[in-house]
């Protein structure tokens, strides 16, 4: 249990942690590269380093030194198959994206995970990989414990593949899986979702007919991954919300990655009246980079749209703190892939809302929030059933509140951001 007090403001400047979408695919494309990879600033989260575990125990010589991680690749085709199953712990992405890599590479292996990770649907991923030529044993037809079972021939299917709902991970899985074909996979997306492995993997993207399409194959080159890792901006999108919301305050967030396709927070918090500036702007890895300055100047209401959804979905939680100071009444729907997530966050988020005393309904795609810039949170014990992102919109919620307040299960916020307390601690005006 972490206890929160009522803060009077946050100031000061703080570093963000390394970007955990980036480093995830930063280390895989190593393993898979023909060389060595140094990749500096590698999330320390517990997320990254299950990724660089599983790799580990495909074959891959990975050595680590604080932040900076050496991978010796070994190529598409020098994996290992593993000697017992290959625990993917509480993370979504190595489970969906490590899937795509031994499907294509002919590799059978077990996966497991964690409770919260075993209770997250393999579906999107098992249909496609289907129709490439792969067999998979699932418990309950979808979930981890999960096996996949290649084409014996090691023949990969090509498709075109066009995604049903937006989704980062999908669209990855496939791409990689499609590096093993001798034919071209291609995936189809209508609606853009986050874009690091296009860029990461330096793949062209064509547009047609509105969609972007995006092609991989046994030709397509796998560039060496050695470059420093950017701030994670869904980190940084949890002090832009304090920013917004706190009288007074004014917080320096650094070396933070702004890739458009994460931060439609970022643009809905500005929409609502955030004073948000960025400087030192420049281009780390084919990832644009800045200095984020946030100071308080009150919200408004404002409605997320369904289409703007997938590039904020990991942020609504904590934009739904935001909505109950702003003034009016916000809502978003669309957002029913929350109840999907590390936990149900749509009920979770709605449990912080409930327990701070806010003015809010609750339906099954999304929320309506009827905010109040005098809102002050009563004092409650939050449940952040063991969901970092949960527990941090906990703490930036309980600080704004008269009393004390406590988080239990606090410690989940390794999972993405290991020094989120200590930061909190650092910018905290009593």
């Amino acid at each position: 249990m972490k206890f929160v007090h009522g803060l009077t403001s946050l100031k000061g400047s703080v570093v963000m942690p390394p970007d955990k979408s980036i480093a995830h695919r930063a280390a895989m494309f190593a393993s898979i590269a023909d060389g060595v990879s140094v990749i500096e600033n590698y999330a320390l989260a517990a997320d990254p380093q299950t990724t660089l575990s599983c790799f580990r125990q495909l074959g891959v010589s990975i050595e680590q030194s604080g932040t900076t991680v050496t991978i010796h690749g070994v190529g598409r085709d020098g994996l290992q198959k593993p000697e017992a199953p290959v625990d993917c712990g509480n993370s979504g992405t190595t489970a969906r994206l490590l899937t795509g890599i031994l499907s294509g590479a002919g590799i059978s292996a077990t996966l497991i995970g964690d409770d919260s990770l075993s209770s997250r649907t393999m579906r999107r991923i098992i249909g496609p990989l289907s129709a490439m030529g792969v067999s998979f044993e699932a418990r309950d037809g979808d979930f981890l414990p999960m096996t996949i079972k290649p084409s014996g021939d090691r023949h990969l299917i090509p498709i075109r593949y066009e995604l049903p709902i937006p989704s980062a991970q999908v669209k990855s899985c496939l791409l990689l899986a499609g590096l093993f074909g001798e034919q071209p996979t291609t995936v189809i997306e209508p609606v853009v979702s986050r874009d690091h492995t296009e860029k990461l993997l330096n793949l062209p993207v064509l547009l047609r007919d509105g969609a972007r399409e995006i092609q991989t194959s046994r030709q397509t080159p796998i560039p060496l991954q050695s470059y420093a890792v950017p701030g994670d901006f869904s980190a940084a999108a949890f002090w832009l919300v304090a920013g917004s919301i706190y009288p007074g305050a004014e917080i320096v967030l650094e070396n933070v990655g702004v890739n458009p396709t994460r931060t439609a927070a970022m643009d809905i918090l500005r929409r609502m009246g955030a004073d948000i500036t960025l400087s030192n702007q420049r281009e780390r890895v084919s990832e644009p980079v800045a200095d984020i300055t946030v100071r308080y100047v009150g919200l408004t209401a404002t409605e997320i749209l369904p289409e703007e959804v997938p590039n904020c979905i990991d942020e609504l939680p904590a934009l739904s703190v935001a909505m109950a100071f702003a003034r009016g009444t916000s809502r978003f729907t669309g957002a029913g892939d929350l109840r999907h997530k590390e936990s149900d966050r749509l009920a979770a988020t709605a449990a912080l809302l409930r327990g701070a005393g806010a003015d809010f309904q609750e339906h099954p795609d999304g929320l309506v929030v009827h905010g109040n810039p005098d809102f002050r949170p009563i004092s409650a014990t939050y449940a952040s059933l063991h969901d970092h992102r949960i527990a941090m919109s906990a703490a930036i919620l309980a600080g704004r509140g008269k009393g004390k307040s406590g988080v239990k299960d606090a410690s989940c916020t390794a999972i993405s951001y290991p020094s989120f307390w200590d930061d909190l601690s650092v910018l905290s005006v009593l």
